[in-house]
């Protein structure tokens, strides 16, 4: 694969906003492959790497997932309750170890083997976070706890357990739409036999 002959300085930066993420604007003198030089405005959040895992449950076709509230959707008039993969910050851990956490955290489920897929940019136009994926089987006997989320984060997340069947028709209908969700469901239609 050969390298683009793009070049890239950036020649201003600014801190817009500095809270739960951080918003910094940025002038950078951007070169095309044709030598032309543009001075381009652009704004991007930085944010912590995260992670994610699929539950899957082979012998009931079943995977675990979570529900809660997310601002951005209540604000785009989206379903703010939205159906997602259990997820979360790595908050200095290894990915595999933040994983196992979240899991338990969110869904009561113990993680016995545990499998990294892949890693990804969620939005890399305007977003510098990376998400590691993860996934793994898992049966009844391995949910130790109500799961829920932390009390002390005031999160309150629902547990459902989905045929996967079903789940994969959700997003066609529109009550799965957050991206980490379809792409951990994709892949493990693809690959579940893995998994077993």
């Amino acid at each position: 694969m050969t390298q683009s002959k793009a070049k890239v300085e950036i020649v201003g930066k600014e801190i817009l906003s500095e809270g739960w993420t951080k918003l910094v604007g940025y002038e950078l003198d951007y070169t095309d492959r044709k030598g032309e030089t543009h001075r381009l405005p652009r704004e991007v959040y930085h944010r912590t790497p995260a992670a994610c895992i699929l539950l899957y449950d082979p012998k009931r076709d079943v995977v675990v997932l979570v529900k809660q509230f997310r601002l951005p959707a209540y604000l785009n008039a989206d379903p703010a309750w939205m159906i997602e993969v259990p997820a979360g910050l790595l908050d200095g851990d290894e990915p595999e170890a933040a994983i196992r956490r979240e899991a338990m955290e969110e869904t009561g489920y113990t993680i016995r083997d545990v499998r990294f897929l892949f890693r990804s940019y969620t939005a890399p136009g305007s977003i510098t976070e990376i998400v590691h994926f993860f996934a793994a089987a898992i049966d009844t006997a391995d949910r130790t706890s109500d799961g829920g989320g932390l009390e002390h984060e005031h999160e309150d997340i629902e547990v459902l357990e989905i045929q996967l069947p079903h789940a994969v028709a959700m997003i066609e209908k529109g009550e799965i739409i957050d991206l980490k969700t379809i792409m951990l469901l994709q892949w493990v239609v693809a690959n579940k036999v893995s998994l077993t």
